[in-house]
């Protein structure tokens, strides 16, 4: 990996539309358009974060939906010229701590098979391949590998404590 890159990380707001709708256009054969970006900054489900330089231009972002307690990352894209430089992973980070602070089951995204990098990337970040879909993408026809995050808050048993029949 190059040099990490400093950026600054904020929630998605109206004037980064522009800049990730074009980022969308160069990371993904079925971009989202700025329209189906914009309606995320009303959905109350949803955190969407970006990734600015020191300049202030976007160069990532990523997108969470929370549905009760589990976590789905829904894009993770990173200018090609500032790729290699753990701007994925300060994004993926931000949504780790939150999915930690606030309990949530797990986080799961899904990745193709060909993206070697991310899903490096993601098992770096302890995801593990919980599952595939068939023919998911398109441009080119691709299947889907689901990665998933799972946390463990020790309750799995009903017993916050760790102990049995108390002191």
């Amino acid at each position: 990996m190059e040099q990490k890159k400093q950026v600054r990380i904020v929630p998605m707001s109206p004037e980064h539309l522009d800049e990730i709708a074009a980022l969308e256009k160069v990371c993904f054969s079925a971009p989202w358009s700025r329209n189906m970006l914009a309606e995320e900054l009303d959905n109350a489900c949803s955190a969407f974060l970006t990734a600015l330089d020191e300049t202030g231009r976007v160069v990532g972002y990523a997108g969470l939906q929370v549905i009760l307690d589990e976590g789905y990352i829904t894009n993770v894209a990173v200018r090609p010229e500032d790729r290699q430089k753990g701007v994925a992973a300060q994004l993926l980070q931000v949504f780790i701590n939150f999915a930690k602070g606030n309990r949530l089951s797990f986080l799961t995204l899904e990745v193709r098979p060909s993206n070697t990098a991310a899903i490096v990337l993601y098992g770096h970040h302890g995801f593990r391949t919980a599952g595939r879909r068939k023919n998911y993408y398109e441009l080119p026809r691709e299947d889907a590998l689901i990665m998933k995050l799972e946390f463990n808050y020790g309750t799995e048993n009903g017993d916050a404590s760790g102990t049995e029949g108390g002191l």
